[in-house]
Formats: structure tokens, sequence, C-alpha cells
């Protein structure tokens, strides 16, 4: 059975639909942005926040791991570092609580359908506005789209597996010097 990093492989950054899914403060358009300038401290701050992981998450993982393949975590610079030690700490907070992991969907790629994308991005200054209300009221929903118990536990999961196979054996240490 391949890896998940290996049957992702075919996906370029392009394939995402980034200002399709959310982060911790609004749409994932910037990403890509963000992870070709290693702006690390930005990325961190937008795929996990206060121990909740987002749709951005795995996606931002994979290209991330994809640049620092075949590095151990003490090669890495210390703020990409902080990016997988935030999210290995939401994790570990999800595998410590007991609550129960639904089932999700076995394929990462059903976190791409369209049901679970927010609404295109506007194309002018009237389409922007009337966006931005659309997304307000979204963000105030019972449950966002893209935010099912089945969905909200795949971002988890693909984000343990990517970190558990971009360094195996050292998934759960914490990633600034120590045990974690």
């Amino acid at each position: 059975m391949p890896s998940l990093m290996q049957s992702l492989s075919h996906l370029k950054m392009e394939d995402i639909p980034w200002s399709r899914l959310s982060t911790a403060y609004g749409r994932g358009t910037e990403i890509p942005d963000s992870i070709r300038e290693h702006r690390f401290g930005e990325i961190g701050q937008l795929i996990e926040h206060q121990g909740t992981l987002w749709q951005v998450t795995p996606w931002t993982l994979l290209f991330m791991l994809r640049e620092s393949a075949g590095r151990r975590l003490d090669e890495l610079p210390e703020k990409e570092r902080l990016v997988y030690n935030a999210v290995w700490e939401a994790i570990r907070d999800v595998e410590e609580s007991g609550q129960e992991i639904p089932e999700y969907p076995s394929d990462p790629l059903d976190l791409l359908r369209e049901e679970l994308l927010w609404a295109k991005e506007a194309d002018s200054d009237d389409e922007e506005a009337e966006e931005d209300e659309e997304d307000e009221s979204e963000w105030l929903e019972e449950e966002m789209r893209g935010y099912d118990p089945a969905s909200f536990a795949a971002y988890y999961k693909y984000s343990q597996r990517l970190l558990e196979e971009a360094f195996p054996g050292e998934y759960g240490m914490d990633v600034c010097g120590g045990k974690g």
C-alpha cells in the first residue's frame, strides 16, 4: 500500500482550491505564497489555532513536507518545526481526550468535493462585498461547510499520517527539543 505522500504525489499546489478552503482566519488564498516564501509563522497561525486544525491543514502540510523531504526535524528551521509541533499538539490533544473519532473519508481527495468547499471567490468589488457577507454567514453557521464530523476528523487523521510518514519514529517528540 503506498504511503499517503506517495498517493498524493500527482497533486500540484495549483490543484488545491485554496481560496475555497478555510483557515483559522478566513480563506486559504495566501497559503501557496506563504509556503513558497517560507513564511512559517503566518502558516502556523492559519492552519492551527487553539488546538483546532482547519480545511487547509493537511494540504499545507503535504506541500511543506515535500519541500523538507529527506531531512530530519532537527535539520529544519525552528519556525517550520514550530508549525509541525503545533499540529502535533492538536492531534495529541484529540487522542488524549478519549473522544471517539468518527469514520472519515478513505480518500483524502474526497475532502475537496464541491459540497465541502466554500463559495468561489468574487471577480468584482460588488461580488466581493457579497462574498464577504456570505463568508461571514458561513462562519456563523452551526456546522460550516467542510466541518461535518467525518471531514473534521479527516483533517486530523491525514495531518497525523503525513507527519508520521515524513518523520518516522519522531512523531510524538517535541520538535523544538525534548520529549512531548
